[in-house]
């Protein structure tokens, strides 16, 4: 995902480097956001949210250091290193890892699909979901959970990027720019347009009518 966004995540030369071969080797170089700079890419939402971005729109979303976080990752891009200002602003942050016990751990140790299966499933049931960049499961559990009606937040990257850049904004204003920005992109059934994933937008198609 960090690679085929062609974003920069500030771990300088060596890291551009490394995720270009990456592209290379994957795709031959064909990615299309590999014309644009890190600032278009931004200005224009094409990134994924950073651990530091996530925390920051929980924070402006009006959750606070008592909300419980399930991290719901293989393995995060950077490390540990990269989710410590995440954890510190959110210390009941929790993953697979930490809580499940040894014997639950080795069962699953090494089969990708199984703890990718497991993600799905806390994800499915939490409180609240909400994912820093679309993806294959983020798509899934956008319609599965539509169908539950349960509360899924959907960022606003077009509004996002642009102040993520804003390194001048008052925190008033960001919080402001943000909950407004998010009044429709918190569960709000929205039917599905056309040519769009019946499993991403399961209404009117999968939904009763009365």
């Amino acid at each position: 995902m960090a690679a085929h966004s062609a974003c920069d995540f500030g771990g300088g030369k060596a890291e551009k480097l490394a995720l270009a071969k990456y592209r290379q080797v994957l795709w031959q170089g064909r990615v299309l956001n590999s014309q644009f700079t890190d600032h278009e890419l931004r200005n224009q939402g094409r990134c994924p949210l950073t651990p530091e971005e996530i925390g920051l729109l929980l924070t402006a979303l009006g959750f606070n250091n008592n909300t419980h976080l399930y991290l719901a990752s293989h393995k995060v891009y950077g490390g540990e290193a990269r989710i410590s200002t995440l954890r510190t602003m959110f210390p009941l942050m929790e993953d697979k890892k930490s809580l499940a016990s040894a014997i639950e751990l080795a069962e699953v140790e090494g089969k990708a699909s199984l703890m990718a299966a497991v993600d799905y499933y806390v994800s499915l049931k939490s409180d609240i979901f909400i994912s820093a960049s679309p993806g294959n499961m983020h798509n899934a559990l956008l319609g599965h959970r539509a169908y539950l009606n349960l509360k899924t937040i959907r960022p606003n990257m077009l509004l996002l990027g642009p102040l993520f850049l804003n390194k001048t904004i008052e925190w008033s204003e960001f919080q402001h720019a943000v909950i407004n920005g998010h009044k429709n992109r918190q569960g709000q059934m929205r039917l599905r347009k056309e040519k769009q994933s019946i499993y991403t937008y399961p209404a009117p198609d999968c939904m009763c009518r009365a």
